[in-house]
């Protein structure tokens, strides 16, 4: 993990997930220590790698529900999260690229679910990809495995943009997050994440609380 400077004052602290990486307490506890030492620095998340993707045959299950609450807590964590995509994105890099706010990619990106005995890994990657996708969309990734471009993953909104200055576009994007109060873009996620599962009625109350926060926040001369 390195701490990343010189975007007109903001500060990012980074973590890389190479996709050929097998999930391991080590990566579970390394994602924690990211969101540990979030504080109101951006994430950055630098994915990828040119090896296949390893399989998931010796891992335990308890290692898999760990692994999946690093996930959740890098996904509600309060500070802005930014994916770097560089080569092929799979295995767990994939599953982190999911759980981010902003994702860059280059043109020779490709993104493929991870594998287990050479089958799709049936984990919350695929309750992630339904959601952000809709179940016809995501069809070809979760049932077979489907390797896609980085300008495919952009038309389906998988990555934000595809640039051949990936640090340029992330210094861009380092700052322009730097600018948001960390507390509040977890609000305005948590509102976005639960929003297909609950109905109007029940989730007005919590917009009606979200929208008082900035009224109070406005009134006081509080700015991010």
């Amino acid at each position: 993990m390195s701490v990343e400077h010189g975007w007109s004052g903001s500060t990012a602290r980074a973590l890389e997930v190479d996709s050929a990486q097998p999930v391991t307490p080590s990566l579970v506890q390394a994602v924690h220590r990211l969101c540990d030492e979030a504080a109101d620095a951006v994430l950055v998340l630098r994915l990828g790698g040119a090896d296949e993707p390893s399989g998931r045959a010796d891992l335990a299950i308890d290692v898999v529900g760990k692994w999946e609450q690093a996930l959740r807590r890098l996904e509600r964590v309060a500070s802005a999260t930014i994916a770097v995509v560089d080569g092929r994105c799979a295995g767990p890099a994939l599953e982190v690229l999911l759980a981010c706010d902003y994702r860059i990619g280059t043109p020779g990106s490709r993104l493929m679910l991870p594998l287990a005995a050479g089958e799709p890994w049936p984990g919350m990657v695929v309750y992630r990809l339904a959601n952000q996708l809709g179940v016809a969309t995501a069809r070809q990734l979760v049932l077979f495995g489907a390797e896609i471009t980085g300008r495919h993953a952009a038309r389906l909104n998988l990555l934000d943009e595809v640039t051949d200055d990936p640090d340029g576009a992330l210094a861009a994007q380092v700052e322009l997050a730097g600018g948001v109060a960390g507390t509040e873009l977890a609000i305005r996620r948590r509102l976005l994440l639960e929003a297909q599962g609950i109905s109007f009625e029940d989730a007005l109350g919590t917009h009606l609380a979200a929208c008082d926060r900035v009224l109070r926040r406005t009134a006081a001369g509080v700015t991010p």
